[in-house]
């Protein structure tokens, strides 16, 4: 009876020591439990964190690639300014250097007129020098030819009557105012023609 109960209360140590272990191994694995839920939360908020890392990353890229993409469009669209701008430069030198062109071309058919103009004034007052020397000459002659006419007439007078004298005056006198008359009328027609 007192082995009985003895063993009785082995067995009633026995099983709460096997009570409390299993208490314990509960407790273990409860807090295993705990740590591992602990781990996948933290797990769960690095992958997160890394996500938005990368979603950062990702809005940094797309914001840099856009600020590239608005410069190089702004750099296109200066350049087309300065195309556009050399362009015209371009075209106003054209333009100007056609004007140059034009105005040098007036002036070297103006000088070239000139020239001409002058030249056929320097032939015209050459001509009208040269017949004016010819005219000359011819009534340098006439008054020669007069004079000896004249000279022989009186000469041929002496001998004659005076009634006959007379009359031969008369006669030369008459062909002096028509000779006179003659060189009157190229002088006159000589002016005409230089004013022509």
């Amino acid at each position: 009876m007192k082995r009985s109960k003895e063993t009785q209360n082995n067995r009633d140590k026995d099983k709460h020591r096997e009570g409390e272990r299993d208490k314990q191994r509960q407790r273990q694995r409860q807090r295993d439990g705990d740590r591992e839920r602990q781990r996948q939360r933290q797990r769960q908020a690095d992958r997160e964190r890394d996500r938005q890392r990368q979603r950062e990353r990702e809005r940094e890229r797309q914001t840099e690639t856009e600020r590239d993409r608005d410069g190089e469009r702004e750099r296109e669209r200066k350049q087309r300014q300065r195309d556009r701008e050399t362009e015209r430069e371009r075209q106003r030198e054209t333009e100007r250097e056609t004007d140059r062109d034009r105005d040098r071309e007036r002036q070297r058919q103006t000088e070239t007129e000139r020239q001409r103009q002058t030249e056929t004034e320097t032939d015209t007052d050459r001509e009208t020098e040269t017949n004016r020397d010819r005219d000359r000459d011819r009534q340098r002659e006439r008054q020669r030819q007069t004079e000896r006419q004249r000279q022989r007439q009186t000469e041929r007078q002496r001998q004659r009557s005076p009634a006959r004298q007379q009359q031969q005056q008369q006669q030369q006198q008459q062909q002096q105012q028509q000779q006179q008359q003659q060189h009157q009328q190229q002088q006159q027609q000589q002016q005409q023609q230089q004013l022509t």
